[in-house]
């Protein structure tokens, strides 16, 4: 299977080499690895460019976005820019962030798991963060869940689900539209991939409100909203964040923002969304 990666990068000279290292030696290779600066005032593209010297699979783009550093929009501008670059030639398409640590056998095990069934349509593993000396689970979502930092697509999902939404939730929207389409997210916890930077650390105050106004835009509806952002805000430990993922959601509703699916798709979405919360109450 041919697999090609882009990996959206900002002010990463701190990590990015490690990324690309662990991406060098992997038991399977990518046939191309796209790396998109987006507006770096740090040495990311020189350490990119001596990579590439190396490497011919490696390639560099870079671009000037007009985005403050939000959740979400910038990121996948930069990846939808990094995709523009490739052909069509390839079998799994993967996302990655530029401050991850792959095991060496993470792209060969993703692999297999799509071997192993037609009608599995993404794959991945976890990310684990550095406490006391030790990398343990970055837990802040469910064990079903793909972290947006370390998303792979079979081609002919990511076509479905006409690529990535440049918008807060699109990591989520990914994974809901597959499964509209009939598709199967598999998750691995044995890949345990190591993430140098704390999610969200260098997001600008504004995107306090963005996961609230996500929930909206993947017509969660109220109810579903309260329960999801009860327990995001546990998991992070920090219940200060409930109230501003409602507020929010009752911010996009009152400037009636732009939904990111259908209605027949947020029927589904909701529907979906109920199942599993009765199945682990049950």
């Amino acid at each position: 299977m041919k697999i090609y990666i882009v990996i959206p990068a900002h002010n990463e000279a701190a990590y990015i080499g490690s990324t690309l290292e662990s991406l060098i030696n992997q038991t399977y290779s990518a046939q191309k690895i796209v790396i998109v600066d987006d507006q770096s005032n740090d040495a990311t593209p020189d350490i990119v460019s001596e990579y590439i010297k190396q490497y011919p699979f490696f390639s560099l783009v870079s671009i000037t976005s007009i985005e403050a550093h939000l959740p979400g929009s910038k990121v996948i501008n930069a990846f939808n820019h990094g995709l523009q670059t490739l052909d069509d030639d390839y079998d799994i398409i993967c996302k990655f962030d530029a401050d991850l640590i792959f095991p060496s056998n993470y792209i060969e095990t993703i692999v297999n798991h799509f071997r192993s069934s037609l009608e599995i349509g993404m794959v991945g593993g976890f990310c684990s963060i550095k406490k006391d000396e030790k990398w343990i689970l970055e837990n802040l979502t469910n064990k079903d869940h793909i972290r947006g930092a370390l998303k792979a697509y079979r081609k002919a999902c990511f076509k479905d689900i006409e690529g990535l939404k440049p918008a807060m939730g699109w990591d989520t929207a990914d994974e809901l539209l597959a499964q509209f389409h009939g598709w199967n997210i598999k998750t691995d916890q044995s890949l345990l991939v190591k993430h140098l930077k704390p999610t969200g650390a260098t997001y600008n105050k504004a995107s306090k409100y963005k996961q609230g106004e996500a929930f909206y835009r993947l017509r969660y509806g109220f109810l579903i909203t309260l329960i999801a952002s009860a327990k995001l805000a546990s998991r992070k430990q920090d219940f200060s964040l409930f109230r501003d993922y409602i507020s929010g959601y009752f911010k996009a509703v009152s400037e009636k923002q732009t939904f990111l699916i259908s209605p027949a798709q947020g029927k589904f979405v909701r529907k979906l969304r109920w199942k599993k919360m009765i199945e682990k109450i049950f």
